[in-house]
């Protein structure tokens, strides 16, 4: 089948590399502008344009897809159907309806339950014991098209965002090559009951409130590794949590009740946070053993309570 494919991020790669596995013709790929990034502020090209110069598909990088000569170029290629996935460009109508077969979009989360640009981390600070991931038939609204094909998926106690990314791209991109292979196929309307947003993860919700419950803060723990990475500052210190676990214990929230080889325990609203994987602001990330070797933390320190 003749494609376009439009997807930035890894989870858009793996869905790529599995299409271009399976024989399709993948005449274009879209994909967003190279971002500056890290301490340098170099440009980054994204994981799915590294993919596509790698196999020698055409790249095309528009900010907006609104451009005549933009949706003009998507026109010539003559493209059976789009698959679009973590792409975090808005579709125009006239884009969606170019396609013999339409506009196919891989989102994660069982729909309509997590529509937008979050849905894995959202799972996670819900307390969500399940997930999954559906193939979509694109329309206008907000991942609010028909559903060609689903799978779902548990969510286990220690899941991270990324670790639960890695296991529904791993499914995303087997489904989307087994829809591609079946169509054209009936789609099946979302219902409306049971819709939730998915809004995007923002910097600041990374700052842990010490006065939340245990497991409200180990979830945010989980959900924000690896973006933007829980964080607290204790005695002026600032650190980013990596991995942690609810347990039983009482004190001032924000208070360090233990500092061992087997954790730091910092006091909750409502029980209290065994740390595990830590990190100093320009350091590497360290299991506890190693964070304390270098780092004297006494019980009794305190973490500022934020008010995120």
């Amino acid at each position: 089948m003749k494609l376009i494919f439009a997807g930035t991020p890894e989870f858009a790669a793996l869905a790529l590399e599995a299409i271009i596995a399976a024989g399709h013709q993948v005449a274009l790929v879209l994909t967003q502008p190279d971002r500056a990034a890290g301490r340098g502020m170099a440009l980054r090209q994204s994981p799915v344009k590294l993919l596509a110069v790698g196999a020698g598909i055409e790249v095309l990088q528009p900010p907006t897809l609104k451009d005549a000569a933009v949706q003009e170029r998507i026109r010539t290629v003559g493209a059976e159907a789009m698959v679009v996935a973590a792409y975090g460009l808005i579709l125009p109508q006239a884009v969606l309806d170019m396609p013999r077969f339409g506009c196919i979009n891989i989102h994660g989360s069982l729909l309509p339950r997590w529509r937008g640009a979050a849905p894995v981390q959202r799972a996670i600070l819900a307390g969500d014991s399940e997930t999954g991931v559906c193939i979509m038939q694109m329309d206008a609204g907000l991942d609010s098209g028909p559903v060609l094909l689903s799978e779902r998926l548990p969510i286990a106690s220690d899941e991270t965002a990324a670790s639960l990314h890695d296991k529904l791209a791993r499914v995303g991109a087997r489904l989307i090559v087994d829809v591609l292979a079946r169509l054209p196929m009936v789609a099946q309307p979302q219902p409306e009951a049971g819709a939730s947003y998915a809004a995007k993860v923002g910097k600041a919700e990374g700052i842990l409130d010490w006065r939340l419950p245990a497991p409200q803060l180990a979830a945010r723990v989980r959900a924000f590794n690896p973006y933007p990475g829980a964080s607290c500052s204790l005695d002026g210190r600032v650190l980013k949590l990596w991995r942690a676990e609810a347990v039983a214990g009482a004190g001032s929230p924000g208070e360090v009740l233990v500092a061992d080889r087997d954790g730091v325990v910092i006091a909750c609203g409502e029980g209290a946070l065994r740390v595990t994987e830590l990190q100093s602001a320009g350091g590497k990330r360290l299991s506890v053993t190693q964070f304390l070797v270098g780092t004297r933390v006494r019980p009794g320190s305190r973490c500022a309570v934020s008010d995120s």
